[in-house]
């Protein structure tokens, strides 16, 4: 049994263990690191339930650098995570998001982020109707205004095989991980002092971080005293078979907000897709439920991917499954960093969707904050706690 450590990271999926490895491979840091986590076979994680895609196409400069130090992150990612030789693969295929507006005040938008998009370096071009219908021949445009493509830095990955590669170089490091869940707090004097598990143990710790994720984010903070605006929100994903060749396909975002993308390599079945949507604000309550809503994609998803690629009129529904967004509900944006009246209590919450491929980035920044205090590569201040109290949205408009 462990009785103390420097720094206790609540949750050891792709964020908790992304924290601890970040910390762990800090020359600076000298001390222990222990994971505590609930699920050991992650089998409800949203790092293993996760569509795993990384984009650079936001509204806000804060999440396109996230991205940006994320998918450089990946494509290094043999040599960074590697254990004894063993180099972790992820699969990565930058095969770019295909946005699409389909009014001239969408549009509008569109450009306005693709705009920020080029100040921030991200490779994003931007398309006519005409040009992305020449690019992409299965496309209909007949009602779109602009479109807007990851050339390079953007796609989709092994979720599964990130997480598990933060975990076992964490590991290789010295980072203790143990199966439990926290939940008490204890505190004294402004100050987080220790953790009590399940089992009844107890830890003290020097810091505590919460990447607890959708599953208990908000009761962690809660049981530390701290309000976090973080729900859990049920997204499906669905996959199909489609015949017809249909060439290059990316993540294609639809006008609508439905997706699409391609799964794996062509068999002689076909290609296969994986494809959702968020449903509506009155069917999306806060839940923790895995039931899959077919309704979902027979009566939305489905008819609007057809009428945006006539060739998936004719597919062949395959499996589908559930997961859980930690949804940010003041912003939609992730809550980084120390609680100002708890100042040894860090957040790593709220992610809306967007933690797999911000694990990299928020790994390394929590780690610089915990290590030295402050933020020395990569500034996430902006997305602190600080601007809930003062309701300070950091809006972000291209939530999938």
């Amino acid at each position: 049994m462990i009785d103390s450590a420097d720094i206790v990271i609540a949750g050891g999926a792709a964020i908790g263990s992304s924290i601890a490895y970040h910390i762990a491979n800090d020359p600076a840091f000298k001390g222990r690191v222990v994971v505590i986590e609930k699920d050991p076979t992650y089998q409800f994680s949203a790092s293993a339930l996760s569509a795993a895609s990384i984009r650079q196409q936001y509204s806000s400069a804060i999440n396109i650098r996230m991205s940006l130090y994320g998918i450089q992150f990946m494509r290094e990612i043999g040599e960074g995570l590697a254990v004894n030789g063993d180099k972790p693969a992820i699969d990565l295929h930058e095969g770019g998001y295909l946005y699409l507006a389909a009014s001239e005040s969408a549009a509008r938008v569109l450009r306005e982020n693709w705009e920020l998009q080029q100040q921030e370096g991200a490779d994003i071009l931007l398309f006519t109707p005409e040009e992305a219908a020449k690019r992409y021949p299965w496309l209909s445009v007949v009602d779109l205004h602009a479109a807007t493509w990851g050339q390079t830095g953007e796609g989709w990955f092994d979720g599964w095989g990130l997480m598990q590669a933060f975990r076992k170089k964490a590991r290789a490091l010295g980072v203790t991980y143990i199966d439990g869940k926290v939940i008490d707090v204890e505190r004294a004097h402004g100050r987080v002092v220790a953790v009590k598990l399940e089992d009844g143990s107890r830890i003290a710790c020097g810091a505590l971080v919460n990447a607890a994720g959708a599953s208990g984010a908000r009761q962690l903070a809660e049981a530390a005293g701290i309000a976090i605006p973080v729900a859990s929100k049920k997204r499906c994903v669905f996959t199909f078979t489609c015949k017809a060749e249909l060439g290059t396909f990316p993540m294609l975002i639809d006008a609508s907000g439905c997706y699409a993308r391609p799964e794996g390599h062509r068999t002689a079945e076909g290609q296969m897709f994986i494809c959702g949507s968020a449903p509506s604000e009155e069917n999306d309550p806060d839940t923790d439920d895995f039931d899959v809503d077919y309704a979902l994609f027979e009566d939305h998803v489905w008819p609007t991917l057809a009428t945006r690629v006539p060739a998936f009129e004719a597919i062949r529904p395959g499996r589908a499954w559930a997961g859980h967004y930690d949804m940010n509900l003041f912003d939609a944006n992730a809550i980084l960093g120390p609680v100002p009246q708890l100042p040894n209590f860090y957040l790593a919450n709220g992610f809306s969707g967007h933690g797999l491929q911000q694990s990299p980035a928020v790994g390394r920044g929590l780690a610089e904050l915990l290590v030295h205090g402050r933020y020395v590569t990569l500034d996430l201040s902006e997305a602190g706690f600080e601007r809930i109290a003062a309701n300070r949205p950091l809006l972000e408009k291209n939530v999938i």
